[in-house]
């Protein structure tokens, strides 16, 4: 095991730390007013989380779909940009977890019969295989919901600053309409359409990219970076996404199911248009190799530092899963 693959288990397991202690877990009674002679109606709810009250199903699927492993790329890159710029505040935890939940949120939407109709994921059964097709959209919309609340722990964490509110503000936006959810739906309603490289590079910005963008200019925000700074981590960040989505177009030809852990040829079995398809599998490993190394000297022109993040961007190159 090289350095870097040591380095890499260390930090993701700190991260699934951190995203565990915001899931659901305890439970609190709620008790209603009521006449003396009425029957009981108290009853149990989840205020930060349960599996015991009556929408205990619905938590076991948010839980199920959070702990089956991934990547935890998201927040890591978080992590790692807050550290390259000198952060040290704990409001960077909250929106650690609240990044992993809207990518998990967004995975099990993307598998419903209604999009892709994927049955694995990450190895293991997708959320509506085990739930079923309604509790798995409940679950996805109570991930994007408990995002928000995570998130917002941030104030706690570190009263009176200023770059929460900030932060805040990228994750909604890269979130909607105009970020991840945008590039979802024109996915959706162009699929079995041929698209040109304007409107796939737009979905793969917006789809892929948005969230990736996000969570490099939390971790810039949260570590106090200035204006422009966040601007060059938001373009470096884009070219990550870019590079991200095109090896996934190429692991999805060329990979096996018990390496990437879900299906291969999803996307010709959707009819979905992608840089392999459009561009050929060796330039879109060209391509791959192009973006990464963009983004690692849009990081290098800043007056900061993180071989580790350096070393993770390049490592996307000859990913495999």
């Amino acid at each position: 095991m090289t350095n870097f693959d040591e380095q890499m288990k260390k930090r993701v397991a700190e991260i699934n730390s951190v995203i565990q202690s915001y899931l659901p877990d305890k439970v609190a009674p709620l008790r209603c007013p009521q006449r003396q002679d009425a029957p009981s109606i108290s009853m149990r709810y989840a205020r930060d989380g349960a599996t015991e009250g009556f929408q205990s199903t619905l938590l076991d699927a948010v839980n199920y779909s959070m702990l089956v492993g991934g990547k935890k790329l998201r927040p890591l890159l978080m992590q790692q940009t807050f550290v390259m710029f000198g952060g040290t505040s704990n409001a960077i935890r909250p929106f650690m977890a609240a990044m992993e939940m809207i990518h998990t949120h967004s995975l099990i939407h993307d598998d419903l019969p209604a999009l892709d109709n994927d049955e694995y994921r990450r190895g293991k059964k997708t959320t509506h295989v085990v739930y079923g097709e309604a509790m798995a959209i409940l679950a996805g919309d109570a991930l994007l919901n408990l995002a928000y609340e995570t998130a917002v722990k941030a104030f706690a964490e570190a009263p009176g600053d200023p770059n929460i509110a900030r932060a805040l503000a990228i994750l909604t936006r890269k979130t909607g309409g105009f970020g991840m959810l945008g590039g979802q739906s024109v996915d959706v309603e162009y699929a079995g359409k041929p698209l040109n490289d304007e409107q796939l590079a737009f979905i793969y910005a917006l789809k892929t990219g948005a969230l990736i963008e996000a969570s490099m200019m939390i971790g810039a925000v949260l570590a106090g970076a200035s204006d422009e700074e966040v601007e060059q981590i938001e373009q470096a960040a884009r070219c990550v996404g870019m590079a991200f989505q095109i090896q996934d177009d190429i692991l999805d030809v060329t990979g096996s199911e018990e390496e990437l852990g879900k299906p291969v040829n999803s996307d010709e079995k959707n009819q979905k248009t992608t840089w392999v398809t459009a561009h050929g599998l060796d330039q879109a490993r060209e391509d791959v190799e192009y973006y990464s190394k963009e983004a690692v000297r849009l990081l290098g022109g800043l007056p900061y530092e993180n071989e580790f993040l350096d070393e993770l961007i390049l490592h996307l190159i000859n990913r495999t899963m």
